[in-house]
């Protein structure tokens, strides 16, 4: 099974095509995310620091946009973990988490 590593944090095994951020949610880190999962408020993006990751999606992509974040930052290593399935061994590091961010979350991202 695939490792993830969340800087700073903890490693957990998870099975191979789980949304990273079940994952993260599924092993204590409290990562944000306000859309369910749909890449519409891109609050669930982390850093992807080294790993196995499928390149960026047009879904991506286009909510970066909506959003005016810089090009180059998603290019080389900011995505949206309701976006990134498990498929290998991956260290991030969660951007926005409720320790760091006022409000709520939203509905749980769907599998």
């Amino acid at each position: 099974m695939p490792l993830i590593n969340v800087f700073g944090g903890k490693t957990f095994e998870v099975e191979e095509g789980k949304k990273l951020v079940l994952a993260l949610e599924d092993n204590g880190i409290e990562i944000f995310h306000l859309c369910g999962g749909k890449a519409k408020c891109t609050t669930c993006r982390v850093e992807v620091l080294a790993g196995e990751y499928k390149d960026i999606s047009k879904i991506e992509k286009t909510a970066f946009a909506i959003k005016n974040i810089d090009e180059n930052l998603f290019e080389d290593c900011l995505r949206l973990s309701c976006q990134i399935r498990v498929i290998g061994d991956i260290t991030v590091r969660p951007i926005l988490t409720s320790e760091n961010t006022q409000g709520a979350r939203g509905p749980r991202p769907a599998d």
